[in-house]
């Protein structure tokens, strides 16, 4: 999917954001081996009650569904945006590549425009990408919302090449010294991985390469099947940003990040990748690899997730408007509790929404 794809996509999002239904959530409650709700039921029944829009609610536990909630008018039919959920799944593709030898982590990133001579961005490793210490210049959300980076790249002035506007930005701080969030760069990290697949300069061909090895790497043998991906006009993955999946399936990317396994027992992520990814970055404690950890100590001076509700080792997928996938591996019986919440929530209600969660996982809590 191409530029007009990448807007089209907004339309019955923006339309579905404008909802205003009060109906009853359908519930769906199964026994699983080991696992009740518990005092996960009521925070449960707050998300939808306390939280609009919530439009879906998953929890497993060692697996099994325990609970799937939906508000009217969504089902397992629906395939819901990932928003930032999408920054986990590249940083996953990123580690496939490291596991074959074909990246490593700690070499200078290989972005060739980087690599002139006197180009201070030659210092730019993979694990700086990969822990949003780059140093590039960035604006995650400007004020105006207009003025950010992120908006202008993936809306307005750059959706024909999208990773060669955020290449383009300048150093701002020496590599590996300053934490900063950015969509870009995750950007970045989904052109990388589709340099690495193919030299071909052709957008359609770029685009199917790089669906092909995500199908053969993740989804695949993680049991995915609803996966959508969108790219730019130049057929890089906007792996930052926009990917879609049912309910089921996002619920199968949190079993990814408990232990790397499918439902099945398959190794999908290697342990030592799972591990660089849950590991606290140098310059922000409450961040891995692409990913968000439920530890204190944020570099914006506030915690993303819900540090002191269940354990410390809970790490998250988070996106935009309340889109995330808890993966709890000391929760529950067996391999863990996952906690998928959807939906549309404005970001300025997130840490309520966060508490709450923190109370459905602190549910499973058997420390």
């Amino acid at each position: 999917m191409m530029r007009k794809a990448v807007l089209l996509a907004l339309v019955p999002l923006l339309l579905a954001g404008a909802d205003s239904d009060t109906g009853t959530p359908i519930y769906s409650i199964s026994p699983c081996p080991g696992a009740t709700l518990g005092r996960s039921l009521a925070p449960v029944k707050s998300l939808f009650s306390a939280h609009p829009e919530t439009r879906a609610v998953l929890i497993t536990a060692n697996g099994c569904p325990v609970l799937k909630a939906y508000a009217p008018g969504y089902s397992d039919a629906n395939r819901f945006i990932s928003w930032s959920m999408a920054k986990t799944i590249t940083g996953m593709l990123v580690g496939e590549l490291v596991s074959d030898g074909r990246l490593a982590l700690d070499a200078p990133a290989p972005i060739a425009e980087w690599h002139k001579p006197g180009d201070p961005r030659a210092a730019i490793t993979l694990r700086h990408l990969l822990n949003m210490s780059s140093g590039l210049a960035h604006i995650e959300v400007g004020d105006p919302v207009e003025r950010s980076d992120t908006n202008q790249t993936l809306f307005v002035a750059h959706t024909d090449a999208m990773a060669a506007a955020a290449i383009a930005h300048p150093l701002e701080t020496k590599p590996g010294s300053t934490f900063k969030y950015s969509s870009l760069t995750t950007l970045i990290l989904a052109e990388i991985v589709t340099r690495t697949l193919t030299d071909n300069r052709d957008p359609q061909v770029r685009a199917r390469a790089y669906t092909a090895f995500a199908n053969e790497r993740i989804f695949g043998p993680a049991g995915i099947h609803s996966a959508v991906l969108e790219f730019d006009g130049a057929g890089t993955q906007i792996g930052g940003s926009i990917l879609h999946m049912s309910l089921p399936d996002w619920g199968r990317i949190g079993g990814l990040l408990l232990d790397g396994k499918a439902a099945d027992g398959t190794q999908v992520i290697a342990p030592d990748w799972l591990a660089f990814m849950k590991a606290p970055s140098p310059t922000n404690p409450e961040y891995g690899g692409q990913t968000w950890l439920n530890r204190p100590g944020g570099a914006g001076g506030h915690s993303a997730l819900f540090p002191g509700k269940g354990p410390a080792s809970a790490v998250a997928a988070d996106g935009h408007l309340g889109q995330l996938v808890i993966a709890s591996p000391d929760s529950g019986p067996g391999r863990g509790v996952v906690v998928v919440r959807l939906g549309h929530t404005p970001d300025h209600k997130n840490p309520a929404l966060m508490q709450t969660l923190g109370d459905v996982l602190a549910g499973f809590d058997r420390r």
